[in-house]
């Protein structure tokens, strides 16, 4: 895997406006984040775009002890790369297209926003809200507060109660 490379169309992408949309999830192993994902993929899927997976590794805390914050580091990103690569096969099934990895370290938040920054290409965020009663997430609650004014793009949100069936009839 080679993450936080463009996997491909090079060029020909950038020079397609339909082509280059970009929808970006950031991804985790919730339920909500797995319809989000399907969202995504049907959007890019009807309109020619890509699907981009962030995924950020939390630093650990092990300061004092750096052999086992060395060994806690490389643990987190294998299972961060097999995470990737798990969602990456559901994107390339149904969006039909391989989608842009983006593996990085650091504090979610920070980590999204620079990442939105940097890459011109990425066109719309979209995030899961959970249904519980704990709120739609963190990092949702983040965004479309008082952060959404720092961003570029425009945010997503998709109910995570949403069936297959329903992101299907709305994508």
């Amino acid at each position: 895997m080679a993450p936080d490379r463009p996997d491909g169309d090079g060029d020909a992408a950038r020079s397609d406006p339909a082509s280059s949309r970009v929808f970006l999830v950031v991804v985790d192993n919730t339920a909500e984040m797995s319809v989000a994902l399907r969202f995504a993929c049907g959007r890019a899927r009807h309109t020619g775009g890509r699907v981009a997976l962030l995924h950020v590794i939390e630093p650990n805390d092990f300061k004092y002890w750096m052999g086992v914050g060395d060994l806690m580091r490389k643990d987190a990103r294998a299972e961060a790369e097999k995470l990737l690569q798990r969602y990456a096969a559901k994107v390339q099934e149904w969006s039909g297209r391989t989608p842009i990895l983006y593996l990085r370290e650091g504090s979610q938040r920070e980590t999204l926003l620079k990442l939105i920054a940097e890459e011109p290409r990425i066109s719309i965020l979209v995030l899961g809200a959970n249904p519980g009663s704990g709120g739609p997430g963190p990092l949702v609650s983040t965004l479309t507060g008082k952060m959404i004014g720092k961003l570029r793009i425009p945010v997503t949100v998709v109910p995570g109660n949403l069936s297959d069936e329903d992101v299907d009839a709305i994508a």
